[in-house]
């Protein structure tokens, strides 16, 4: 019975010793409580309005070209219908542009303004995670892993098992 007894208490201790920490964290609710993102937040929509802006004096613009022709096309010469309507062209395909560039000018800001803040959540979620000597720390809200510790790589294994 005591052999029984050490044995199981040295295979509980050595389970221990290698016992795999795991912990999550939904990020999307840790960057919903950091206040730079508020911050951010507020800076993107304001960029977005002024584009919103911009756009609406384009289309006002196009809109009004589109009126006065519309009104005054009985009094062009055939010369002069081309020359509007090359006009209109150009301002719609101008109008077309600035939305597609306007679209990605949205998205890069918003990542300039994101990106120091999910730096810093990295860093704290890296932080808890060697402190609390935690395995692994899954994001619950994507479902992917954000911290794996580096003893866990097997990536040296796999490359010798492939004879790299």
């Amino acid at each position: 019975m005591k052999k029984i007894l050490i044995l199981l208490i040295s295979t509980l201790t050595l389970t221990s010793l290698h016992a795999q920490k795991f912990g999550f964290i939904d990020s999307q609710e840790l960057l919903l409580l950091m206040p730079e993102r508020k911050t951010a937040e507020t800076e993107v929509q304001e960029f977005a309005k002024s584009l919103e802006s911009q756009l609406a004096a384009m289309t006002s613009e196009y809109q009004q070209s589109v009126e006065n022709y519309q009104a005054n096309e009985s009094t062009y010469t055939d010369l002069v219908k081309q020359d509007k309507i090359a006009e209109i062209t150009g301002l719609e395909q101008r109008i077309q542009s600035f939305q597609q560039n306007a679209q990605q000018a949205l998205q890069s800001k918003e990542q300039e303004l994101l990106e120091p803040i999910l730096q810093k959540a990295r860093r704290a979620i890296n932080e808890v995670a060697e402190e609390g000597k935690y395995t692994y720390i899954f994001d619950k809200s994507m479902g992917t892993l954000l911290y794996a510790e580096e003893s866990e790589n097997i990536i040296s294994q796999v490359k010798k098992k492939l004879g790299l």
